[in-house]
Parts: structure tokens; C-alpha cells; sequence
């Protein structure tokens, strides 16, 4: 059972992550029937911490010594995660507790201090959108998913950026209290409990350069006629090239397939209009080449993890056409 919660804090810290669980797990919620949680926050070093912003500094009453109790680690983003060296004693209390059971959550880049104590190796994990690169490039061990909200690998649970990590901190609650105590604390805050999909549907991308002034044409042709069809024969021969050629030198140039590039233009150009039009999700199917509702609510969900009608409703609100 969930009863304490310890955050470890260091220098640098985000503000609104270290903010997301107090008001989660710090506030005293009992006259509504809640269970209340032995909080504390600790500092890794010095007890005194200037924030990531800079505006002002916190001052905490526990040392590192008050993680070895905790049944939860919280581990919010710090400006410096993606450079900074974390002290070895931190580090080695967070082995520590995953060892004796306990759990670690991070909030997105906060997913730097449990790759750099080990805990991410061989396990699939997250952070924001931004950060995954780095973080993949950091600990090449750890399997880095950047398209979800939150991973839970069980005692080691990463979020993605900001108000993910409440998605994370609540799914926690649900999994230790039960839905009704994830659900009250969600309407306290005026919170979602649950989202649906991932950071995918967040991630705005561009279209690839290239280096090739050929492909570039036929690339902006394509990008010009997602809602026809679109053959690799007739992108040959537009390129002056056999169809086997072509599909090598695309695959060089985009690091992608003629298929798949036009299948993610179709999906970025649905939520597009999803977000700036009212049209109804047939008629966005019809613009983006997908034919119809059914096919574009299937490679919508397996590209983003979200539907059509989701993803405007978040976007634009529970008002928008359907």
C-alpha cells in the first residue's frame, strides 16, 4: 500500500513538476475521504535549491536519508538533467529503494536521473517529445518510447513532459487506491483521471528536408496531392528513375518509405484540419486521401493512439463537430 511519498530534489529544479506532486500526493485531502499520504520533499545536496527559473530558491527540512523510507520516489525535470552529473549518493539511493521494492516516477526530464543510477536500462521508458533523442543517445540501454504519455515497467515509472506527469501520478493512485480515489483527487484539481493517446498527437513534423533537388520536387508534388492516389510508379517516373531506384534513393534521402512518408503527411494534414476547421471527419477523410471515416480513424489510432473526434475534442474542445 501507498503511504509515503518522497521527492528527490536538486538544484535546478522545474517549479510546476515539483509542483505536480505535492498537489497530488502533499495535500491533506481526508475531509473528502481520502487517504493522506507522509510527504516530504529532500534535497540531494544542499537543503537550500534555486529553482530552474531562477525566480526564487526552496529550502527543504530532509536530506537524502528520507528516501530510504519511501514507498514512492517522485523525480521532477531540472533544467540542467540533459549535462548535469547527479551526485553518487542520489543515485545510489534510488538503487536503493528499487531494490527493496519501492518505486521511482519521473516527470519528463527527470527520466535523466534514473538513467543515470541504471534503473532504465533494458526497460521501456519516456520523456518529453524533446528530450527523447538525448536520452536515447545517453543511456543507449534503456528503450525510449516518445510517443506516450507515461510508461509504468512497474517499480520504475516514466512520464512524459508536464501534465503527463499527473496522468502518471494518477494512474499510480488508481493502481494503489483503487479509481474512485483517482477520481476524486482528479476532480479536485479539475483534472482528466484519463487521456486518451500519447505525446505522438503533440509532435509537430515538418516536412524532411533533402539534400536531392529531384526528390525535392517530387516530394513537394506529393506533399500538393495527398488526396489522390499516389503510386511509386508515378513518383519514378516524375523522378526521371525506375520504380526500384526510386524507392532506394527515397529511403536514402527520407530515411522512410514512399508509403509511409505519404501516410504520416495524411495523418499530420488530418490534424490539421481537425484542429482549424469544422468539417466533418468524412469530409477530412476525403481531403487527406484516406476515402473514408473508418480508414482514417484506423491509421489515426495507430499513428497518434487517439481517434479523430479524441484528438478535436482536445484540440478544440467537447463543442467541436464530429
Amino acid at each position: 500500500m501507498l503511504t509515503n511519498v518522497a521527492v528527490a530534489l536538486v538544484d535546478g529544479v522545474a517549479p510546476f513538476e515539483l509542483g505536480i506532486f505535492c498537489e497530488v500526493f502533499g495535500i491533506d485531502r481526508s475531509d473528502m475521504g481520502l487517504p493522506v499520504y507522509d510527504f516530504a520533499v529532500c534535497a540531494a545536496q544542499e537543503r537550500r535549491s534555486p529553482t530552474g527559473d531562477g525566480h526564487f530558491e526552496i529550502v527543504v527540512p530532509y536530506g537524502l536519508e528520507r528516501l530510504e523510507s519511501a514507498d514512492l520516489i517522485c523525480v521532477p525535470a531540472d533544467r540542467r538533467a540533459a549535462t548535469r552529473e547527479y551526485p553518487e549518493p542520489l543515485l545510489a539511493a534510488l538503487r536503493r529503494a528499487v531494490d527493496r521494492g519501492a518505486r521511482v516516477l519521473s516527470v519528463c526530464n527527470g527520466a535523466f536521473m534514473l538513467g543515470a543510477a541504471g534503473l532504465l536500462d533494458g526497460r521501456r521508458c519516456t520523456t518529453h517529445w524533446m528530450h527523447a533523442p538525448t536520452l536515447t543517445r545517453r543511456y543507449p540501454r534503456a528503450l525510449v518510447d516518445p510517443d506516450v504519455l507515461y510508461v509504468d515497467e512497474g517499480q520504475v515509472i516514466t512520464s512524459a513532459g508536464t501534465a503527463s506527469g499527473i496522468d502518471a501520478c494518477l494512474h499510480v493512485v488508481r493502481q494503489e487506491q483503487g479509481a474512485e480515489v483517482a477520481n476524486t483527487i482528479a476532480r479536485r484539481m479539475v483534472v482528466p483521471p484519463h487521456r486518451d493517446g500519447g505525446q505522438a498527437q503533440f509532435i509537430r513534423r515538418p516536412l524532411p528536408r533533402t539534400a536531392c533537388d529531384t526528390l525535392g520536387e517530387v516530394i513537394g508534388w506529393m506533399a500538393r496531392h495527398l488526396d489522390g492516389e499516389i503510386t511509386v510508379e508515378q513518383l519514378a517516373e516524375r523522378a526521371h528513375m525506375s520504380p526500384r531506384t526510386f524507392a532506394r534513393r527515397f529511403l536514402q534521402e527520407t530515411g522512410t518509405t514512399p508509403y509511409q512518408w505519404v501516410l504520416r503527411q495524411r495523418v499530420l494534414l488530418a490534424q490539421e484540419l481537425l484542429e482549424s476547421t469544422d468539417e466533418t471527419v468524412d469530409a477530412i477523410a476525403g481531403r487527406c486521401g484516406f476515402g473514408n471515416a473508418a480508414a482514417l480513424r484506423h491509421h489515426f489510432l495507430r499513428t497518434l493512439g487517439t481517434t479523430p473526434n479524441a484528438f478535436r475534442r482536445t484540440f478544440r474542445g467537447p463543442q467541436a463537430a464530429a
